[in-house]
């Protein structure tokens, strides 16, 4: 884990960690990382919000090449975007960073509609996470 230069990682929703940040730049934060041990919770199924200014284009490398645009993305899973928001600066997009961890502990974020072959099974067991706090 890294230094919290923003002080992003104390308005966080409970459960969710500062895994990386770049000074100004670039964070990462993750749900609950004691659980999704690959013994309790897939490790793979991590849910991860990323925060970028990186260029949203498909082509390799592209994510790489800084815009004016910043962009709060939540995963729960490497290919299983859930969903994605953009703000034209990195203190709105910290605001947007909280907003979706809150949400997501709260249950107001349909990750199960990020599914096209459906994991009942998982699914059911991250509702069951969610419910015990």
């Amino acid at each position: 884990m890294t230094d919290d230069a923003d002080g992003l990682t104390d308005t966080l929703a409970d459960g969710w960690k500062l895994w990386n940040e770049e000074p100004n730049g670039r964070a990462i934060v993750v749900f609950r990382p004691d659980v999704f041990d690959a013994d309790r919770f897939p490790a793979p199924c991590l849910p991860t919000v990323y925060l970028t200014n990186g260029s949203r284009r498909a082509r390799p490398g592209s994510g790489q090449r800084q815009t004016e645009e910043w962009h709060v993305t939540l995963f729960l899973e490497p290919e299983v975007e859930v969903e994605s928001s953009t703000f034209d600066d990195r203190a709105a997009a910290l605001a947007g960073v909280r907003d979706v961890t809150e949400r997501f502990v709260a249950d107001a974020v349909d990750y199960r509609g990020a599914y096209q072959v459906p994991r009942e099974g998982y699914l059911d067991r991250l509702d069951e996470l969610l419910e015990d706090g």
